[in-house]
């Protein structure tokens, strides 16, 4: 069985982390779980240490020292999955909003189908958004629209924290050059890898809003997403968007 590595970034997760990481560790395939915790000041972490004691070869935490943005734990976790060899690195929410179920669709398009990006795609089959207000689904549903628009990607949900990677993409992005750390590094990751040239695929599901627990979205990370696809195309244009250069 090749090695796959969820990454679950946290910031005040009491309510919800433990059953999060009981129930991926009940899935067939046995995935590995990385929790990058931001010095939340509910506990998050200590419930997580706990835990690490019942799974000693599979659960794994990084501490920070606080809030750092959605991007720059997950290059901190992509960084720890390549060095610690995993073979595919899956992003997913700590809150249920996607199910842990669909990790073993996602590994299967990676491992059986030859993917190399794997989104857990809310609107590649329409909109398939439970508990969220109209308000929101349409600003979610636009902001993908409008992504696609400037920056020619095809890909339905541009936004999507549900992804699975091959090592391949990873060890070749320059993790170090993605600038945004936001829900933007979602787009950026997206655009790069494409115009790296790797097939990125998307895989339906449903996303269903948090029951426990506060949503970490904010106008400041809406922002970036916004303006920052804008310099996207820019550098996609001007060529800059290269592999990392091997050592």
């Amino acid at each position: 069985m090749n090695k796959g590595l969820v990454i679950i970034p946290t910031y005040n997760e009491k309510e919800n982390i433990e059953n999060i990481i009981r129930t991926v560790f009940t899935l067939n395939t046995p995935f590995d779980i990385l929790v990058v915790e931001d010095n939340s000041p509910d506990g998050t972490a200590a419930i997580v240490k706990r835990l690490m004691a019942e799974f000693p070869a599979r659960l794994n935490i990084l501490e920070r020292k606080g809030k750092q943005g959605l991007g720059t734990a997950y290059i901190t976790g992509f960084k720890w999955a390549l060095q610690h060899k995993y073979d595919y690195i899956f992003e997913m929410d700590a809150d249920f909003s996607h199910n842990p179920a669909d990790l073993e669709r996602l590994y299967a398009s990676l491992h059986d189908d030859n993917a190399d990006v794997a989104i857990g795609s809310r609107y590649i089959t329409g909109v398939n958004v439970v508990n969220w207000p109209m308000g929101r689904v349409l600003m979610s549903y636009y902001a993908s629209a409008y992504v696609r628009l400037i920056t020619g990607m095809e890909i339905r949900d541009t936004t999507a924290g549900f992804v699975g990677w091959t090592r391949k993409v990873l060890e070749t992005i320059d993790l170090d050059k993605i600038k945004f750390v936001g829900y933007a590094f979602q787009i950026e990751m997206k655009f790069t890898a494409i115009k790296l040239g790797f097939k990125v695929v998307e895989i339906p599901i449903i996303f269903t809003d948090r029951t426990l627990g506060e949503s970490k979205m904010n106008n400041s990370i809406f922002r970036e997403a916004v303006f920052g696809v804008i310099s996207l195309r820019r550098r996609g244009m001007l060529g800059k968007i290269k592999p990392k250069k091997q050592t």
